[in-house]
């Protein structure tokens, strides 16, 4: 591609970005605001908004959230259930699993859907839960958090279930260095990125796609 074709890429991301933080709720608004206050930096907006899509598309009704201190992505998991099924949101950090809870109480009077908040490692975690009982499994967060679940997602997931990585690109943290975009980078977070995207993409397992959403997003679906 020309670089005009990449300009208008980069327009086409503001234009989505923009498009979907104006049709955020208040909630929504008001819980970015928060988590921003408190030291946790949200993703994008668009790519919270596909995170519910998804819900919506598969009809999960079991999902799994690690690294819940992306909370924007977290509610609108929550909000794609739909009033239905449960969230089991699990967090290495107190604080994390503390603000969640708090939005989450929240809802308390508008929602039915269930919510399961866990402070421990995904590594640690993750291996008592029930093989092939989850729609959707979505990572944030730490880099830890991306390999220690994806080593229990095929077990975890029901058959044509997903997961989904998001910030692949290894963007969102201040010291983010242009993330795996940078060549050069050898942070701890863009060497995990691209092992994960090599391991997920040669996994027979899996069908997976890496696509530009927010910081990059890599879906994978169970065969």
């Amino acid at each position: 591609m020309d670089k005009t074709s990449y300009t208008n890429l980069a327009k086409a991301w503001e234009y989505a970005e923009e498009t979907a933080v104006s049709r955020q709720s208040e909630a929504l608004a008001a819980a970015r605001q928060q988590a921003e206050e408190d030291g946790f930096p949200q993703g994008p907006a668009a790519q919270a908004e596909l995170l519910h899509t998804l819900v919506k598309l598969t009809g999960a009704t079991s999902v799994i959230a690690v690294g819940t201190g992306s909370v924007v992505e977290t509610l609108q998991l929550i909000n794609g259930l739909d009033n239905a099924g449960q969230l089991t949101a699990v967090d290495s950090s107190a604080q994390g699993i503390v603000l969640i809870r708090s939005l989450f109480g929240k809802l308390a009077d508008t929602t039915q859907t269930r919510l399961r908040a866990v402070n421990a490692p995904a590594g640690t975690f993750l291996p008592r839960l029930n093989g092939e009982d989850y729609d959707l499994i979505v990572v944030a967060g730490d880099a830890d958090n991306y390999a220690d679940t994806f080593a229990q997602a095929s077990r975890l997931l029901k058959g044509h279930g997903a997961i989904v990585f998001t910030d692949v690109f290894a963007l969102e943290a201040p010291e983010a260095n242009s993330g795996i975009l940078n060549p050069a980078n050898r942070n701890g977070k863009a060497v995990a990125m691209r092992e994960l995207i090599e391991t997920v993409e040669a996994d027979e397992r899996f069908d997976a796609t890496l696509t530009p959403t927010g910081t990059g997003l890599l879906l994978a679906v169970k065969r």
